[in-house]
């Protein structure tokens, strides 16, 4: 089977997660990305958290950066020296002949490496320049840095919209949510300039930010917000609108989660269980009413889920056709029968490491070989090879390592 992208031919210049997760889905497509970093590296080599090791797992790379692997796997590098007059011609004789242009660098760095969008289109008239900030090119903000817990959980307004209750502490997210988020809309935005570029044979510029990427994805809220300016209400528990649309502890401490909007499913859950006295109690009658006694109704189907387990109560909710979801652990879904019946956690051979499961992208063909093609590479491990497929000849190369312009193999 052929590869949607297997033709396309894409140049990053990206360091932390976001950027270089855009990469590595454009990889899994079939592109072949060549990753150029600094002489030192990215950033987040070997900043991921060591597996910890079990006697009953099968043998892992303790020593291995899963973390870093899934947002660059399948890709190619090149570690390159863009201060130096003899690496920035590099860059640029790669770009010459190259599909997509996409990196992470504020425009004054673009500008100061002759790799903004004016610049490249000179030295290829057909290329797609692709960017990803924090906040944009343009606008006030375009100077600042932006990592995905100050641009796309904070700024953006999720972070103050997820609090529980007025006073609640803002919560936590978990690394690089925003940052593969923002690459999915990354990746989207490329694949349209493709399209572009193919019909019209002319340079196409993309650009997403972690700012705006976090607005789209609370569009609900947005839709109304952007109109009356008002804020959203924290609503603890107890201060949701229908109980049975709310999140509750079961015995054994595991959460479930209900979605039931229809009136029809109040009596439902309260034959369930064991509650058939809220049917008769006068002040439930209505949606209204339920909302005005939130605090004990909260309370009360507490306490009747702390007879039974979290799964317990799911096959009983199963069978009677409740709407509900478990709140799993990562390491549930790990080894959750769905996930692997979606290929969520797909295999990859990485040689000397061995076989171990990555994360697969939320993406599947019928008739495409779309999935992960490798281990992230070394730094500069693909250099030479990338030079040469680019023109230059050994000594060539030699003279670039010898002058420190490009360092690898």
């Amino acid at each position: 089977m052929a590869a949607p992208l297997d033709d396309v031919r894409i140049i990053a210049i990206d360091s932390w997660m976001a950027a270089p997760s855009a990469g590595a889905i454009l990889a899994d497509l079939g592109a072949d990305v060549i990753k150029i970093e600094p002489l030192r590296g990215d950033p987040m080599r070997d900043m991921g958290r060591p597996p910890k090791l079990d006697r009953d797992a099968p043998a892992v790379a303790v020593d291995y950066d899963y973390q870093f692997d899934v947002d660059n796997r399948g890709k190619r590098s090149i570690a390159v020296d863009l201060d130096s007059e003899q690496g920035i011609e590099v860059v640029h004789r790669l770009v010459a002949d190259t599909d997509v242009f996409m990196c992470n660098l504020l425009i004054h760095r673009q500008e100061r490496f002759g790799l903004d969008p004016a610049s490249l289109k000179a030295l290829n008239p057909r290329i797609v320049h692709a960017t990803l900030t924090g906040y944009g090119t343009d606008g006030p903000e375009a100077w600042r840095p932006g990592y995905d817990v100050t641009a796309f959980f904070g700024r953006s307004g999720l972070y103050d919209a997820m609090r529980e209750g007025e006073s609640g502490a803002v919560p936590m997210a978990r690394p690089a949510q925003g940052d593969h988020t923002t690459g999915l809309a990354l990746v989207a935005a490329i694949l349209a300039a493709l399209r572009l570029a193919e019909r019209s044979g002319e340079a196409q510029v993309v650009e997403t930010s972690l700012y705006e990427t976090a607005v789209w994805t609370q569009a609900s809220d947005y839709a109304v917000t952007a109109v009356d300016g008002a804020p959203v209400r924290h609503r603890a528990r107890e201060e949701m609108i229908l109980p049975t649309a709310n999140r509750y502890p079961c015995g054994d401490g595991k959460w479930v989660v209900f979605n039931m909007p229809e009136e029809s499913a109040w009596p439902k859950l309260c034959r369930i269980i064991g509650r058939e006295d809220w049917l008769d109690d006068e002040r439930l009658q209505d949606v209204r009413g339920r909302y005005h006694n939130m605090g004990e109704l909260v309370a009360g189907i507490d306490e009747a889920l702390a007879h039974r387990s979290r799964d317990e109560w799911g096959a009983i909710f199963d069978e009677e056709g409740i709407i509900w979801g478990p709140v799993l652990g990562l390491h549930e879904v790990a080894s959750d029968a769905q996930a692997d019946a979606i290929g969520m956690f797909p295999e990859i051979d990485g040689g000397e490491i061995g076989m171990y499961r990555s994360v697969g992208i939320p993406m599947r063909f019928e008739s495409a070989d779309v999935g992960p093609r490798g281990p992230s590479p070394a730094l500069g491990e693909h250099t030479a090879a990338v030079l040469r497929h680019a023109g230059y000849d050994d000594d060539q190369i030699t003279a670039l390592i010898d002058a420190g312009a490009v360092t690898g193999h």
